[in-house]
C-alpha cells in the first residue's frame, strides 16, 4: 500500500453538511447504504450546514471537535464524508483526529473494489483507485521527504514521493494500454453485432434501481442481484427473444448515483460503451423512491457525459408491488410505448415490457399474405423454421396460403439463401429496394 496511516475499523462516524447550493448537496439516505454496502458500521451521523465548505478543514474546528467526541463515545477508527474533499481538507482532518478519513469518492472506490469480479473490471477500478490515490501520495509519505542515500542506495535524487508518483504513472499508463485492448476487442465485438444487424438494448439506471433483478427475470440468467448499491458492475450481456424482432443483446450495466467521480465515469468507459452503442436504452427507474425525479436526472446527467443522450430511450417504472400500482403501458404522441409500469420482482408486467420493446425495434416488419404451389415446400419450410407463418390454408388447386409476419430483413435473407427472388412474392408496395438489396448482400 502507498499510505501509512492508522489502522481503520468497522465502525464508522458519518458526516453530512448541507451546502447552501443545491448542485454541491447529498444525499444523508444514500449515505447510510453506501456505508453498508462498503460493509461498514455506521455508528452516528453528525449533521450541520454551511454556506461553502470550510478551505482547511471542510466542516469548520466546531465539528471538528463533536467529530472527536463521537469517535471516544463510540470507540469509532474511521470517520466517512458524505462529500468529495481536497487531499490537503483530507490530510489535515486526519491529523486532528488522528484516525483514519475517508470521502465520498474513496468510499465508492472501495465498493467498487470489493464487486469487480472480471478482469476488465477489476483493471478499470485499479486504474481509477491508483489516480485518486496520485493526488494523495503526500499524506501518506510525508516522512519520507529526503533524497535517497547511503550504500546501495544512491540513485537518480529521487525523494520517495517522487518515486511512487513514478511508480504510479508507469502502472497508470500500462493499464490505460491492457484497456485499450479490451475497448478493441468490445468495438470488434460491437462490429459484428451490427453486420449481423442484431439489435442490442441497454438496462441503464440509478443504483439499487432494479436492473439486475429485470436482468435475470426476462433472460432467466443468474447475475448476482442484491438491495445494495452498485451490486453490479461488470457488464453481462445475454440473448434475447424479441416478439417481431428475433434475437436480441440485452446488456446490464454498472448503476450510476450522484455526483459520480469522473474518474470512475472515464475509467469504465469501456463498460460505459455498450449504452453508447446500443440500438435501444431501456431506463429502470424505482418508482417508490420519493428522488426518482433526482435519480433520473443524475442518469440523464451522466448518459450526456458519454454521449448516449440521443440514444432511443424506454423508461421502465420499477418495483410497482411496493405502491399497490398495476402494469400497464404509457404511449406517447406518435403510439411508441413510453413508459413500462412493472415488477421485476414479481413479474407482473414483464410481458409488456417484451412488447414495449418489440414495438421499438421491429421498425420494419413484413405482414404479407403469399401463395406458394406444391412444388415451392422448401419456400413453405423455410417460412415454418422462421416461425413466420401466422395462419394457413389450402385453396381447391392444393396451393398453400400464407400469411406471414417477419422482419424484412429476415425474409430477404431467407431468400437470398434459397436462391429466390423476393420481387417474385411481395405485392408491389413491400418491394425491397435497391439499399435493402445491398445490405443483404454487405452481410453475407
Amino acid at each position: 500500500m502507498f499510505f501509512e496511516r492508522p489502522e481503520a475499523g468497522e465502525t464508522a462516524i458519518l458526516v453530512h453538511v448541507d451546502f447552501q447550493d443545491e448542485q454541491d448537496r447529498e444525499d444523508p439516505g444514500e449515505l447510510l447504504e453506501l456505508v453498508r454496502s462498503a460493509g461498514a458500521v455506521p455508528a452516528t451521523l453528525i449533521q450541520g450546514s454551511r454556506r461553502r465548505p470550510d478551505p482547511r478543514s471542510f466542516i469548520g474546528s466546531g465539528k471538528l471537535d463533536e467529530v472527536k467526541a463521537a469517535l471516544e463515545t463510540h470507540g469509532a477508527e474511521l470517520v466517512i464524508f458524505n462529500h468529495a474533499m481536497s487531499p490537503s481538507q483530507e490530510r489535515n482532518v486526519e491529523r486532528s483526529l488522528n484516525c483514519r478519513v475517508l470521502d465520498r469518492t474513496g468510499l465508492i472506490l472501495d465498493i467498487f473494489a470489493q464487486r469487480a469480479r472480471t478482469h476488465e473490471g477489476k483493471l478499470q477500478v485499479e486504474l481509477a483507485q491508483l489516480e485518486y490515490m496520485s493526488t494523495r501520495l503526500v499524506r501518506g509519505w510525508t516522512h519520507l521527504e529526503r533524497q535517497k542515500g547511503g550504500i546501495g542506495l544512491r540513485g537518480p535524487g529521487e525523494t520517495q514521493l517522487e518515486t511512487d508518483r513514478r511508480l504510479l504513472r508507469g502502472r497508470i499508463k500500462s493499464i490505460h494500454k491492457r484497456l485499450e485492448k479490451v475497448r478493441k476487442q468490445r468495438d470488434q465485438n460491437r462490429r459484428a453485432r451490427a453486420r449481423a444487424e442484431v439489435p442490442s438494448v441497454s438496462l441503464v439506471g440509478y443504483t439499487n434501481a432494479g436492473k439486475s433483478t429485470l436482468f435475470n427475470a426476462i433472460t432467466a440468467a443468474e447475475v448476482y442481484a442484491a438491495d445494495q448499491l452498485f451490486a453490479t458492475l461488470d457488464p453481462t450481456l445475454r440473448r434475447l427473444d424479441v416478439p417481431d424482432v428475433g434475437q436480441v443483446v440485452l446488456a446490464d450495466t454498472v448503476g450510476f448515483i450522484r455526483h459520480l467521480p469522473h474518474k470512475l465515469v472515464e475509467a469504465f468507459q469501456a463498460t460505459l460503451q455498450e449504452a453508447t452503442e446500443a440500438s435501444l436504452l431501456v431506463h429502470v427507474i424505482d418508482a417508490a423512491d420519493p428522488d426518482r425525479e433526482l435519480n433520473v436526472a443524475q442518469v440523464d446527467r451522466v448518459l450526456s457525459e458519454i454521449e448516449a443522450d440521443d440514444v432511443p430511450r424506454l423508461l421502465v417504472m420499477n418495483k410497482i408491488d411496493l405502491m399497490g400500482s398495476s402494469p400497464r403501458i404509457e404511449r406517447n404522441g406518435q403510439g411508441l410505448p413510453q413508459v413500462v409500469w412493472l415488477s421485476a420482482r414479481d413479474g407482473n408486467g414483464l410481458d409488456l415490457l417484451h412488447q414495449a420493446i418489440g414495438e421499438w425495434l421491429a421498425d420494419d416488419i413484413l405482414d404479407v399474405q403469399l401463395t406458394l404451389t406444391p412444388d415451392q415446400g422448401r419456400l413453405r419450410a423455410a417460412l415454418h423454421e422462421l416461425q413466420a407463418v401466422q395462419e394457413e390454408r389450402f385453396d381447391e388447386r392444393g396451393h398453400s396460403i400464407l400469411d406471414i409476419r417477419l422482419p424484412r430483413r429476415e425474409f430477404m435473407q431467407m431468400m437470398a439463401r434459397l436462391g429466390e427472388s423476393a420481387n417474385d412474392y411481395l405485392p408491389a408496395s413491400e418491394k425491397p429496394t435497391v439499399a435493402d438489396w445491398e445490405r443483404v448482400r454487405s452481410e453475407e
